[in-house]
Protein backbone atom coordinates (compact mmCIF):
# COMPACT_ATOMS: atom_id res chain seq x y z
CA UNK A 1 0.00 0.00 0.00
CA UNK A 2 1.12 3.68 -0.95
CA UNK A 3 1.61 6.38 1.29
CA UNK A 4 -0.16 8.42 -1.80
CA UNK A 5 -3.30 7.09 -0.65
CA UNK A 6 -5.21 7.99 2.35
CA UNK A 7 -4.85 5.28 4.01
CA UNK A 8 -0.90 4.65 4.15
CA UNK A 9 -0.86 8.59 5.05
CA UNK A 10 -3.38 7.44 7.96
CA UNK A 11 -1.07 4.61 8.84
CA UNK A 12 2.11 6.71 8.66
CA UNK A 13 0.35 9.55 11.14
CA UNK A 14 -0.31 6.79 13.38
CA UNK A 15 2.62 5.41 13.43
CA UNK A 16 4.57 9.07 13.28
CA UNK A 17 2.05 10.87 14.90
CA UNK A 18 3.17 10.86 19.00
CA UNK A 19 6.65 12.30 17.40
CA UNK A 20 5.21 14.74 15.22
CA UNK A 21 3.05 16.14 18.68
CA UNK A 22 6.20 16.35 20.44
CA UNK A 23 7.68 18.57 17.48
CA UNK A 24 4.78 20.55 17.79
CA UNK A 25 4.92 20.86 21.27
CA UNK A 26 8.69 22.65 21.55
CA UNK A 27 7.92 24.53 19.22
CA UNK A 28 4.20 26.24 19.63
CA UNK A 29 3.11 28.16 22.52
CA UNK A 30 -0.07 25.94 23.21
CA UNK A 31 -1.21 22.45 23.21
CA UNK A 32 -4.03 22.97 21.78
CA UNK A 33 -2.24 24.44 18.49
CA UNK A 34 -0.10 21.44 18.18
CA UNK A 35 -3.16 19.37 17.93
CA UNK A 36 -4.28 21.20 15.59
CA UNK A 37 -1.19 21.28 13.31
CA UNK A 38 -1.31 17.40 14.02
CA UNK A 39 -4.86 17.48 11.88
CA UNK A 40 -3.28 20.45 9.34
CA UNK A 41 -0.12 18.03 8.48
CA UNK A 42 -3.02 15.20 8.10
CA UNK A 43 -5.36 17.31 5.83
CA UNK A 44 -2.17 18.19 3.74
CA UNK A 45 -0.73 15.20 3.19
CA UNK A 46 -4.24 14.36 2.17
CA UNK A 47 -4.29 17.10 -0.07
CA UNK A 48 -1.15 16.14 -1.66
CA UNK A 49 -2.30 12.49 -2.42
CA UNK A 50 -4.88 13.42 -4.46
CA UNK A 51 -3.59 16.33 -5.98
CA UNK A 52 0.03 14.93 -7.27
CA UNK A 53 0.30 10.51 -8.55
CA UNK A 54 3.99 10.54 -7.81
CA UNK A 55 5.71 8.56 -5.35
CA UNK A 56 7.37 10.44 -2.49
CA UNK A 57 10.77 8.69 -1.88
CA UNK A 58 11.17 9.30 2.14
CA UNK A 59 7.65 9.37 3.77
CA UNK A 60 8.68 10.29 7.04
CA UNK A 61 10.83 13.32 5.80
CA UNK A 62 8.50 14.35 3.85
CA UNK A 63 5.77 14.41 6.66
CA UNK A 64 8.39 16.42 8.85
CA UNK A 65 8.98 18.41 6.42
CA UNK A 66 5.40 19.25 6.14
CA UNK A 67 5.31 20.23 9.80
CA UNK A 68 7.89 22.54 9.56
CA UNK A 69 6.34 24.44 7.02
CA UNK A 70 3.06 24.61 9.17
CA UNK A 71 5.42 25.83 12.27
CA UNK A 72 6.81 28.78 10.18
CA UNK A 73 3.42 29.58 9.22
CA UNK A 74 1.78 29.26 12.16
CA UNK A 75 4.30 31.97 13.98
CA UNK A 76 3.86 34.38 10.96
CA UNK A 77 0.11 34.49 11.28
CA UNK A 78 0.83 34.99 14.94
CA UNK A 79 3.43 37.45 14.35
CA UNK A 80 0.56 39.37 12.30
CA UNK A 81 -1.71 39.48 14.51
CA UNK A 82 -0.30 39.01 18.36
CA UNK A 83 -2.40 38.85 21.07
CA UNK A 84 -0.53 37.99 24.59
CA UNK A 85 -2.55 36.51 26.97
CA UNK A 86 -1.54 39.78 28.86
CA UNK A 87 -3.59 41.81 26.49
CA UNK A 88 -6.30 39.43 26.58
CA UNK A 89 -6.63 39.97 30.31
CA UNK A 90 -6.77 43.15 29.67
CA UNK A 91 -9.95 42.99 27.55
CA UNK A 92 -11.65 40.65 29.58
CA UNK A 93 -11.45 42.81 32.12
CA UNK A 94 -12.76 45.92 30.53
CA UNK A 95 -15.52 44.03 28.89
CA UNK A 96 -16.28 42.74 32.44
CA UNK A 97 -16.32 45.96 34.22
CA UNK A 98 -19.64 47.35 33.49
CA UNK A 99 -19.95 51.11 32.27
CA UNK A 100 -20.70 53.36 35.42
CA UNK A 101 -24.11 54.31 34.75
CA UNK A 102 -24.85 50.10 35.00
CA UNK A 103 -23.02 50.66 38.25
CA UNK A 104 -24.85 53.37 39.68
CA UNK A 105 -28.01 52.01 38.59
CA UNK A 106 -27.32 48.82 39.93
CA UNK A 107 -25.81 50.13 43.17
CA UNK A 108 -29.06 52.25 44.09
CA UNK A 109 -31.30 49.22 43.33
CA UNK A 110 -29.02 47.27 46.10
CA UNK A 111 -29.03 49.80 48.25
CA UNK A 112 -33.11 50.18 48.10
CA UNK A 113 -33.10 46.57 48.42
CA UNK A 114 -30.83 46.55 51.52
CA UNK A 115 -32.61 49.21 53.10
CA UNK A 116 -36.33 47.56 52.91
CA UNK A 117 -34.42 44.12 54.40
CA UNK A 118 -32.75 46.04 57.26
CA UNK A 119 -35.88 47.60 57.90
CA UNK A 120 -37.57 44.45 58.10
CA UNK A 121 -34.91 43.40 61.36
CA UNK A 122 -35.83 43.65 65.13
CA UNK A 123 -34.44 47.04 66.55
CA UNK A 124 -31.50 44.94 68.12
CA UNK A 125 -30.61 43.48 65.14
CA UNK A 126 -30.69 46.36 63.39
CA UNK A 127 -28.28 48.06 65.65
CA UNK A 128 -25.61 45.68 66.06
CA UNK A 129 -25.92 45.83 61.93
CA UNK A 130 -25.20 49.54 61.65
CA UNK A 131 -22.55 49.72 65.25
CA UNK A 132 -20.46 47.03 63.61
CA UNK A 133 -20.71 48.21 59.77
CA UNK A 134 -21.18 52.04 60.11
CA UNK A 135 -19.06 52.73 63.43
CA UNK A 136 -17.00 49.63 63.21
CA UNK A 137 -17.13 48.68 66.77
CA UNK A 138 -16.07 45.41 68.00
CA UNK A 139 -18.46 42.77 69.43
CA UNK A 140 -17.42 43.52 72.88
CA UNK A 141 -18.08 47.30 71.96
CA UNK A 142 -21.47 46.70 70.78
CA UNK A 143 -22.49 44.56 73.68
CA UNK A 144 -21.57 47.14 76.37
CA UNK A 145 -23.61 49.72 74.41
CA UNK A 146 -26.42 47.62 73.72
CA UNK A 147 -25.97 45.61 77.23
CA UNK A 148 -25.65 42.13 76.11
CA UNK A 149 -23.10 39.51 75.61
CA UNK A 150 -20.97 39.70 72.92
CA UNK A 151 -22.20 36.12 71.82
CA UNK A 152 -25.70 37.70 71.38
CA UNK A 153 -23.57 39.92 69.15
CA UNK A 154 -22.41 37.72 66.90
CA UNK A 155 -25.98 35.79 66.54
CA UNK A 156 -27.05 39.40 65.35
CA UNK A 157 -24.85 40.03 62.64
CA UNK A 158 -24.66 36.27 61.66
CA UNK A 159 -29.00 36.43 61.63
CA UNK A 160 -29.15 40.28 59.88
CA UNK A 161 -26.83 38.97 57.05
CA UNK A 162 -28.26 35.74 56.13
CA UNK A 163 -31.39 38.11 55.94
CA UNK A 164 -29.88 40.39 53.40
CA UNK A 165 -28.30 37.66 51.21
CA UNK A 166 -31.22 35.66 51.21
CA UNK A 167 -33.29 38.60 50.32
CA UNK A 168 -30.69 40.06 47.50
CA UNK A 169 -30.95 35.98 46.00
CA UNK A 170 -34.64 37.08 45.27
CA UNK A 171 -33.83 40.08 43.46
CA UNK A 172 -30.84 38.53 40.95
Amino acid sequence: MSTETPQGWARLLVDKGPSLANYFLRRVAHRWDAQDLVQEVYLRLLRHGQADAGEVRNPEAYLFTVAANLVKEHAQMRSRAPVSSEGLEEVIERLSTPCDAAVNIDRELRRQRLSALIGRLSPKCRAVLVLHYRDDFSYKQIGEQLSISPNMVKKYIVKGLAVCRQGLLRYE
